[in-house]
């Protein structure tokens, strides 16, 4: 059982890393919570974490952690879907038990798309590859399709949630779409390339055009299955550089 104290100054933990109130599937099978420096904290002092109320991991403090933030790991088996609330417990000789101020913490296992292969690489195949209008795909995309912009649809995938956000990679161009709202969740994504971005990524006679989606605590769906398509390129012996590879949309919380 937890004993509740009038005591105020202990702040609520946190997650140690970056989404400070979301649990991905990679956080949660080595998830870290902080603690952080207290009032009159002290070699000796027991700190013990609780899940949801439940006990599940405690450290007694040597010299050498006072002054300094406490990490303790939440087993794995803890953690699933849906919102949890964490606190702490500080147990200190002479003094009656202090209980810190608590913080409630998203928990998404569910990667967009479904969870990608190991075997697979970077790419998703359980996302479907963009769609493209039919004679577009077929005869490519010239000056004045340029300047009209091309159209495409992200069909709806396996986990779609609000807040997912996709990044759509027309060559070597990046273009990052707007957030999912809930109107969106289940729903085709209509894209528009527009002329700066066709113009951007350059001439090419297999231009890759794929996706990928980071969704709101940072589970990555890595890179859909590349759609390639003919842009303006007069000339079929055209030789193309070797493409530099692109990494999947994390880059972009950083």
């Amino acid at each position: 059982m937890t004993s509740l104290s009038h005591k105020t100054d202990f702040a609520a933990p946190t997650l140690a890393q970056p989404h400070k109130t979301g649990i991905n599937i990679t956080s949660a099978a080595h998830l870290l919570i902080d603690v952080a420096p207290y009032p009159a904290m002290d070699e000796g002092d027991l700190i013990e974490l609780f899940w949801d109320n439940c006990y599940v991991a405690s450290r007694v403090l040597t010299a050498s952690d006072v002054g300094q933030p406490v990490q303790l790991r939440v087993p794995e088996s803890f953690v699933a879907n849906g919102t949890s609330r964490i606190h702490y417990r500080v147990m200190q000789v002479g003094r009656g038990p202090a209980v810190s101020a608590s913080r409630n913490v998203q928990i998404k296992l569910d990667c967009p798309g479904g969870q990608p292969s190991a075997l697979c690489g970077d790419e998703n195949q359980r996302l479907a590859p963009v769609s493209i209008p039919e004679a577009i795909r077929r005869q490519g995309v010239n000056s004045s399709q340029v300047k009209r912009g091309v159209p495409l649809t992200i069909e709806p995938y396996l986990n779609m949630a609000v807040d997912d956000e996709i990044t759509l990679r027309w060559g070597d161009v990046r273009m990052d779409l707007p957030r999912l709202k809930s109107a969106d969740v289940g729903q085709p994504i209509q894209v528009w390339i527009p002329p700066a971005i066709i113009l951007e990524a350059g001439e090419d006679l297999r231009l890759e055009v794929t996706y990928c989606i980071l969704d709101r605590v940072g589970n990555n769906s890595r890179w859909a299955p590349a759609r390639t398509l003919k842009i303006g390129c007069a000339n079929p012996y055209l030789k193309v550089p070797p493409k530099k590879v692109l990494k999947a949309a994390e880059s972009r919380k950083q």
